[in-house]
């Protein structure tokens, strides 16, 4: 799939088979413990129609480094144009973090995505979940929520 782009660094995928494109920093900033800031990329994409791109965070960093992306994933939808930027996070609570320009700080995933059309209704069908929310779709041990 050809995706139109201007960009000072044209995202890459690593590795044959990855599904993420790394994203990379094209500014410097510093990330306090706790701080979070918005990093521009420089890159500016035009999606099909039919098409999303997620931008998610990159296992190494918030690994080693408790760098995360807010918003996760940050959605990019077919028809924006703008700058792809990327809300930082620095979960560790003693140690900053310093991004310079051409750090590799997220990926960029894209994906078809269908159009839902939704249809009011007045039951929904049941479903073996049910209305079980937060936490409970858990296993049971002996007959017991685990």
């Amino acid at each position: 799939m050809d995706v139109p782009i201007i960009a000072p660094d044209v995202p890459v995928y690593a590795h044959p088979g990855d599904a993420g494109a790394d994203l990379v920093a094209a500014e410097e900033v510093r990330l306090e413990p706790g701080a979070r800031a918005l990093v521009g990329t420089g890159v500016r994409i035009a999606l099909p129609e039919g098409y999303v791109a997620f931008v998610v965070p990159r296992s190494g960093l918030a690994a080693k480094h408790g760098i995360t992306i807010v918003n996760a994933p940050g959605t990019i939808d077919a028809g924006y144009r703008g700058e792809i930027k990327v809300i930082l996070l620095n979960t560790d609570r003693e140690h900053a973090h310093d991004i310079s320009v051409g750090d590799r700080i997220a990926q960029l995933i894209v994906m078809p995505v269908p159009r839902a059309v939704f249809i009011p209704v007045e039951h929904l069908p049941d479903s073996v979940r049910g209305e079980g929310g937060f936490g409970s779709t858990g296993y049971q041990k002996d007959g017991v929520l685990a």
